[in-house]
């Protein structure tokens, strides 16, 4: 029983996992990849493991329903290690397993995820990739799993971290900064000809669409101001073509625990095995989590979005969100 899509194929394998109570995609998980990457409708910002129990969770359930023929791309932006370590040694796939009240557990092969990429700009064939996925009309939604750290720009003191300092006075082609490399992305649609695009924090943090507009918005004012970006940019980001909606999200994930690996295990899947990365990441093939889960989004998705609702998001106007973040 192992975890990649000669593992998931063919009768006798399907029959093994789904005999130790496995829950396996009920479509063609290299199908739906390629149709993922050639008209991409969804990219996630985050590989970790909240978007692994949840995000592309909730993709895969309307998958199996025929809700959705797409998945999701993913990029990550502080660990390269995982998608190189984690996620192609695996074709992208991964168990989510769900600890539920009634002391059961859910076991489920997840293969939602149609292409992961790093989001680093040295990495040319994988920035370029990414510029193109972000050129593409078919785009509808960028979500983001990144902490609140991952929107910050300044230090301390106030001032402008090194990396984002440098981005400011460099320009778009070749960010190193975190949220330089989403602004480059986004200026890259705008290049493609100012298309519509929903910008969606699903960080848990208060006001998180506002904390991902400000950083968007000051590389866009100093790009434009040190002439390294089309003064149209600027416009483009505050019209409503782009749009930052505020969310509330409540799914607790923590890292992949032992015991868990071992009742995996115990059913016969193989190539457990965790990664420790050089920036100290741990991930796993799999990951744990509770059965308790909210996303709740302000409905502003200006180039249209999927059918997220019948797969448990709720979509609702800012006034409610802020309600719902207070309860």
């Amino acid at each position: 029983m192992k975890i990649n899509l000669h593992g998931i194929s063919g009768e006798g394998n399907r029959k093994e996992w789904e005999e130790k109570g496995y829950s396996l995609p009920r479509y063609d998980v290299a199908q739906v990849a390629k149709a993922t990457r050639e008209n991409p409708f969804w990219v996630h910002f985050g590989a970790g493991n909240l978007f692994r129990a949840f995000h592309a969770v909730i993709a895969q359930n309307l998958l199996d329903a025929g809700v959705l023929e797409r998945g999701i791309l993913v990029a990550e932006g502080f660990d390269y290690e995982i998608t190189e370590k984690m996620y192609a040694p695996h074709d992208n796939l991964g168990i989510a397993v769900t600890l539920k009240a009634d002391g059961t557990i859910g076991k489920k092969v997840v293969g939602s995820v149609g292409e992961a990429l790093p989001l680093d700009s040295a990495d040319k064939p994988a920035f370029a990739r990414l510029k193109e996925i972000f050129a593409r009309d078919s785009l509808q939604m960028a979500t983001f799993t990144i902490t609140e750290k991952g929107y910050s720009l300044t230090g301390a003191t106030g001032e402008p971290l090194p990396d984002v300092a440098a981005d400011f006075a460099a320009g778009p082609e070749k960010p190193v900064s975190y949220m330089g490399k989403v602004s480059s992305l986004l200026y890259a649609r705008y290049c493609a000809g100012e298309k519509p695009l929903a910008m969606v924090s699903t960080d848990n943090c208060s006001h998180n669409g506002d904390k991902l507009y400000a950083a968007v918005a000051a590389f866009a004012e100093t790009w434009v101001k040190n002439k390294k970006a089309d003064a149209g940019f600027l416009r483009y980001i505050d019209s409503w073509k782009v749009s930052f909606p505020w969310s509330m999200i409540d799914k607790i994930t923590p890292r992949p625990d032992e015991a868990v690996g071992k009742l995996l295990l115990e059913d016969g899947v193989e190539e457990l095995d965790p990664v420790v990365t050089s920036k100290n990441t741990y991930v796993a093939p799999f990951v744990n989590a509770e059965e308790t889960e909210y996303l709740v989004i302000e409905d502003d998705f200006p180039n249209g979005r999927p059918r997220l609702e019948e797969g448990g998001v709720m979509f609702t106007d800012r006034e409610t969100v802020v309600v719902s973040s207070n309860l």
